[in-house]
């Protein structure tokens, strides 16, 4: 099954789908207010053509200050991706108004965008989807507290939607294939949706991205 995004050893990105891993590489927020080296991220795009950006963005978790350091870090990732036409993994956590603005301005620029675990307002949806940018549904989906959470998922666009686990498969105790079946199946009942139907949407969706 796809996995829109994981992780192996740490921070490294993945997206897999039935027959390839896609790797992405970036400076996550977590990670910019140390020592950082754009030109690393550079060279790995450079030498891998079906790489793309991630996971990069803003985080309001830690702090409710966003640094100088954090947003001139993404800022560099954003343009460096539009500047190779490569995908983009976007972290949000507590500031995604924030996250869509800034890729606002690259529309048609940077070819696509991962919204990765995205559970926040409704009202943002349609500048992500006029930017070209994806939805990933992760595991908060399978609680069944999470009753706003179930709601914003029952009205995405079909066309929109990818599944993610954000497990790191170096992990032993790991089971990502069946935390996906889980998601896939609670996802397919909110919205009354065959589950093979929308697994094929999800594979498509993937291979766009």
């Amino acid at each position: 099954m796809t996995d829109a995004h994981f992780h192996r050893g740490g921070f490294p990105a993945f997206l897999r789908t039935q027959d390839r891993e896609v790797r992405f590489y970036g400076i996550h927020p977590w990670q910019a207010d140390e020592p950082a080296d754009i030109s690393a991220v550079r060279a790995r795009l450079a030498a891998d053509p079906t790489s793309g950006v991630g996971e990069i963005g803003l985080d309001r978790l830690k702090s409710k200050v966003i640094s100088d350091s954090q947003r001139k870090i993404f800022e560099q990732q954003l343009a460096l991706a539009a500047e190779l036409r490569r995908p983009v993994v976007l972290h949000g956590a507590k500031c995604w108004g924030e996250v869509v603005a800034a890729c606002r301005r690259y529309r048609g620029v940077i070819p696509s965008f991962l919204f990765h675990g995205f559970s926040r307002s409704a009202g943002l949806l349609s500048e992500i989807f006029d930017i070209g940018g994806y939805v990933s549904v992760g595991p908060a989906l399978l609680n069944d507290h999470a009753v706003n959470y179930r709601e914003l998922v029952k009205g995405l666009p079909g066309e929109r939607i990818l599944i993610e686990t954000d497990m790191d498969y170096a992990l032993p105790e790991t089971d990502a294939d069946a935390t996906l079946r889980q998601i896939a199946a609670t996802l397919a009942s909110l919205r009354g949706e065959d589950v093979q139907a929308l697994d094929a949407q999800i594979s498509a969706n993937a291979q766009a991205l």
